[in-house]
């Protein structure tokens, strides 16, 4: 709920905070950054010191931030809430999904049980919007973030009578480590890539992503000399486990970048209504939705070749929807492109988490469903950091030059017709190009899903079911 709430709000929040460019990347972004970075180590300490207890705790602190961002006086404060909001999150997905390989130890019914999750997950996106509408039409932008404190004591009163500790009974030590260069080498290179973005490519730009990726490098060399790795780079030697977790990656990214750049183009580029806005994106919301509960039982017909096979191309088909929009008209073809889309997503929300948790003995499997949660929230980063900032890039090389962002420039006073035009023509030449990018991505990645798996993928899912099963 809260990531897609806030897609919605943020033309709002460039009103009232006014932030930058490269501000308004950050505070949309940083949660992803803070939860992917840290996703690893946190399914890790749940496995050895509690997955409940780190759920109770992850849950209360995601709760005070959440009331800290609705009341953020400042951009600055505001990224800082967001931050402390993808710490207590990172907390939350990989113990939710070992709780869940605890309560059903049944392949099939676990299964199904992680596409309910899923669906609950994809649910929050449809309801996001909604809610998100009905409060900015009548309150102030941090409204939308308190939506989270009644989900949050709902959880601190059931969780403890509904739910049962659980721990690894030999998880080995933690390396602190491991947990700094990976949080380290990410942030240093994802702010390198959205820096040279915003500002071109300077020194401090360059030097920050190349540092990144070489601490990155060094990151994973440390995980194969470890005996307890917080990534276990073994699983990746099956393919169907690596492309799954890709699938986990780009489906995430297209998905955020999408969600933002349509956001804008629907309020912004359209004058679309907030509460408008958020209806038409429940067609593409109730699709993903109804896919996350189906996929499980599919799959057992299909197997997860196919499921992957149909999850690339039916995303990057409902991309190239976007293609047709115009700065006249276009919401016909944003919501057929949602829908088309939303079944590669749901496919995507309910085959890796699966995959990763089924791939593992019981006692890992918060450390792996870290790993398929950690490359859902890389993806949703990266899809804003790398495409968001590409389409700001060329809003920036081909708009008027006023401002750095549609939003800032349509603020501006005394705009002539032409310019406000010119402005708006700019930002869908981003949007079209970033669509187009994404689109083909998926297409280079589902033709290395026909090539990489072989038929016989359903036969090594349930090999991998019947040794977890073990």
């Amino acid at each position: 709920m809260d990531g897609s709430i806030l897609f919605l709000a943020m033309p709002r929040v460039s009103q009232a905070l006014n932030p930058s460019a490269d501000q308004a990347l950050w505070i949309l972004d940083i949660y992803g950054f803070a939860v992917g970075s840290l996703l690893v180590a946190f399914g890790n300490i749940g496995d050895r010191y509690g997955r409940l207890r780190l759920l109770m705790i992850g849950v209360s602190f995601f709760g005070l931030a959440s009331a800290a961002a609705a009341f953020a006086p400042t951009p600055e404060l505001l990224v800082a809430a967001r931050a402390v909001m993808g710490i207590a999150g990172a907390t939350l997905l990989p113990s939710a999904l070992a709780v869940l390989s605890e309560l059903f130890t049944d392949p099939k019914r676990r299964a199904q049980a992680i596409g309910i999750f899923a669906a609950a997950f994809a649910a929050g996106f449809a309801i996001g919007p909604v809610l998100g509408g009905v409060l900015l039409e009548r309150f102030w932008w941090g409204s939308v973030f308190l939506v989270n404190l009644p989900v949050i004591g709902l959880f601190l009163f059931f969780a403890p009578v509904l739910l049962r500790e659980v721990r690894a009974t030999r998880p080995g030590r933690i390396d602190a480590i491991s947990v700094v260069t990976s949080a380290v080498g990410l942030l240093l290179a994802i702010y390198g890539i959205k820096h040279a973005a915003a500002e071109g490519l300077t020194l401090s730009a360059v030097a920050s992503a190349v540092l990144g990726t070489a601490v990155l490098a060094w990151f994973g060399l440390r995980q194969r000399r470890l005996e307890h790795p917080l990534i276990d780079f073994s699983l990746f030697r099956d393919r169907t486990f690596t492309v799954a977790v890709i699938t986990g990656l780009l489906p995430l990214a297209a998905w955020s970048a999408a969600a933002y750049l349509a956001g804008i183009y629907l309020q912004s580029v359209l004058d679309v209504p907030v509460l408008q806005a958020a209806l038409l994106a429940l067609p593409g919301a109730a699709v993903l939705t109804t896919t996350c509960v189906v996929t499980p039982m599919v799959v057992d017909r299909v197997g997860k070749r196919t499921a992957l096979l149909v999850c690339h191309f039916s995303i990057a088909v409902g991309l190239l929807l976007l293609l047709p929009t115009t700065v006249t008209g276009g919401i016909g073809w944003y919501v057929a492109s949602t829908a088309v889309a939303g079944i590669g997503y749901g496919i995507s929300f309910a085959v890796v988490a699966d995959t990763a948790v089924a791939a593992v003995p019981p006692e890992r499997a918060g450390s792996a469903g870290a790993i398929a949660e950690t490359s859902n929230e890389i993806g949703n980063a990266l899809g804003i950091a790398l495409l968001g900032s590409f389409a700001a890039l060329l809003f920036r090389l081909q708009g008027p030059d006023l401002a750095p962002t549609l939003d800032e420039t349509l603020q501006l006073p005394d705009l002539a017709t032409a310019v406000v035009a010119d402005a708006k023509s700019a930002f869908l030449t981003g949007l079209h190009i970033a669509a187009a990018t994404a689109s083909f991505l998926h297409l280079v990645l589902g033709l290395l899903a026909l090539r990489w798996l072989p038929r016989g993928s359903a036969a090594t899912t349930a090999a991998h079911e019947s040794a977890a099963a073990r």
